[in-house]
């Protein structure tokens, strides 16, 4: 199938690299963290039990669903006060569990296929989660990254969407959303208008009869290789 592509959306987590490993090592860091500097608060929460306190304070905080950062932090303040810890130490834990957020390993295609694509379109970040592209080393490929933090609403919400076409001076239809996740990337981007691929490594059944991905690869490198069928490079585009 083919079709123009003027600039690509780009899902990050279970995108450009798994994130199971990632929340593993959080809850590893923060847990040592805790044994340093806040013992009792180890002792109260273990990995688990912090793991059962932030799913009690997201629920409890609807509103700040699209904020993830400002829920992990009440979440470590509470953990410090409930085990009557110091309170004042949840921006260095947060410090501590960022940086372990930020240490991703990209799937093994991934980073190549992303410079492939990006000097095919511009490229921008549409993202549920609060990775950090400039501390990742990835923050070049991108025209800026989009989080429900930054605009207020999460996906599969069209206003994201249509917020990051603005941005990229397109019309929803000429952008292309590329993404693991079938209802966040793929259904949210279809219903906001604009083209969609679902990236799909573990070789699903698309689930929907009504509303398909326009393109189904299993690996980034697989749109790479579509886009260099399609798409001129931006610097015969920008010289033509």
């Amino acid at each position: 199938m083919r079709f123009p592509v003027r600039a690509i959306t780009l899902d990050l987590d279970d995108t450009l690299w798994p994130f199971a490993p990632i929340g593993a090592r959080i809850e590893q860091v923060l847990e040592a963290w805790m044994r340093e500097h806040s013992p009792a608060t180890a002792m109260r929460f273990p990995a688990a039990e912090m793991r059962a306190l932030r799913d009690l304070v997201f629920d409890e905080n609807p509103l700040l669903a699209h904020d993830l950062g400002a829920l992990r932090r009440m979440t470590l303040e509470r953990a410090l006060r409930e085990s009557g810890g110091d309170a004042s130490l949840a921006d260095a834990a947060y410090e501590a569990f960022y940086e372990a957020r930020n240490q991703v390993e990209c799937y093994p295609d991934a980073i190549e296929a992303l410079q492939r694509i990006a000097s095919r379109v511009p490229v921008a970040a549409v993202t549920n989660g609060n990775a950090d592209l400039d501390r990742i080393g990835l923050g070049h490929h991108f025209r800026f990254n989009l989080g429900p933090r930054e605009h207020g609403a999460a996906k599969p919400d069209a206003s994201i969407f249509h917020a990051a076409c603005t941005r990229l001076g397109c019309a929803p239809g000429e952008v292309l959303h590329v993404g693991d996740h079938i209802e966040m990337d793929v259904l949210g981007a279809a219903r906001a208008g604009l083209r969609s691929c679902w990236i799909d490594r573990e070789a699903r059944d698309w689930p929907h009869d009504d509303i398909r991905p326009d393109l189904h690869f299993d690996s980034l490198a697989a749109l790479a290789d579509w886009l260099d069928a399609a798409s001129p490079p931006l610097s015969e585009v920008a010289t033509a």
